[in-house]
């Protein structure tokens, strides 16, 4: 079961949280419609390469990263949008596209939009297409220690409430 580490690590620290089957989606937007979750409460875990090194960017699903915005303000040299192909071995137990964003738990950084701290909960892929976690954003910055700072815009087609 993929989401076994991530729920052994949060039972581990005491953390409160919601698990959230769904049939299966592979859009942030689809997965936010049938968990009848706010769209900018839904994180999605997109990885990026940032000076060679593979980094997590958790941002709401109803916006997109912006490289520009993103390598000024972590100072990086270099930013790009890793390929499936070169992270999918990171997560052996998360189906591709549906890592949660605990960088900790893969030996990642993990870098936080700003605008995901307006809700108190946030809530991601457990590792499938299939399940959502919803937990207390205060217990999420405590356990992963993002760096954050806004990196995104906001997408034309974000429907999403």
């Amino acid at each position: 079961m993929p989401a076994k580490k991530l729920k052994e690590f949060l039972d581990r620290h005491n953390v409160k949280y919601v698990s959230v089957a769904h049939s299966a989606a592979y859009t942030a937007q689809e997965i936010a419609e049938l968990t009848h979750t706010k769209g900018r409460e839904l994180a999605k875990t997109v990885i990026v390469k940032m000076d060679d090194v593979m980094a997590m960017a958790v941002l709401s699903a109803s916006d997109e990263i912006d490289l520009v915005s993103f390598k000024n303000a972590f100072k990086a040299g270099r930013i790009a949008l890793a390929t499936e192909a070169e992270f999918r071995d990171k997560f052996p137990e998360c189906e591709t596209g549906a890592m949660p964003p605990f960088g900790n738990l893969y030996g990642m950084r993990v870098f936080l939009d700003l605008r995901l701290m307006r809700d108190k909960e946030i809530a991601f892929n457990a590792g499938t297409h299939t399940e959502l976690i919803r937990l207390a954003l205060d217990d999420f910055s405590r356990l992963v220690q993002p760096m954050i700072a806004k990196f995104t815009v906001t997408t034309a087609h974000a429907h999403v409430a």
